[in-house]
């Protein structure tokens, strides 16, 4: 038996919001949602593939010291798609880490940026090179938790 990640549901506090940020940043389609207060969800998909579902019933921030995700990453081509990406974010006004984009590792080609979303939710977009152009976090200085 194999398995594939089908799409990821994520909660969040303000859905219009986060359905606005996800859109933005990534450029997915609402493929279906509910108004029901009692149970407000959105579907996102790409290319008519469902890739998340987000769910507005929670209040707060993201708690990276508790028990669950870690981040969601997402896979792009190549280091350009990365860096327009970047573009985006920013202009979204998002919290990014490391300054913008790294490489995985000393001395990996692969890499991307790290940022949150509206709820502090821990995102990636990477590529598998083209990273290299700048030093990888020091293993020793704080970080978001990404590495």
């Amino acid at each position: 038996m194999s398995f594939t990640t089908g799409h990821i549901g994520l909660n969040v506090s303000d859905l219009d919001r986060s359905v606005g940020f996800y859109r933005k940043v990534f450029g997915f389609d609402v493929t279906g949602e509910s108004a029901d207060e009692a149970r407000r969800y959105a579907f996102l998909a790409q290319d008519g593939t469902l890739v998340l579902t987000l769910w507005q019933q929670s209040e707060g921030t993201f708690a990276p010291g508790l028990p669950g995700l870690h981040h969601l990453s997402f896979q792009v081509p190549d280091i350009d798609a990365v860096r327009r990406a970047e573009a985006v974010i920013r202009e979204t006004g998002a919290a990014i880490h490391h300054g913008g984009i790294v490489p995985h590792g000393e001395g990996a080609s692969s890499g991307g940026v790290f940022f949150e979303d509206p709820d502090g939710i821990r995102l990636e977009i990477y590529a598998p090179s083209g990273a290299d152009e700048r030093p990888a976090p020091r293993s020793d200085a704080p970080t978001c938790g990404f590495f």
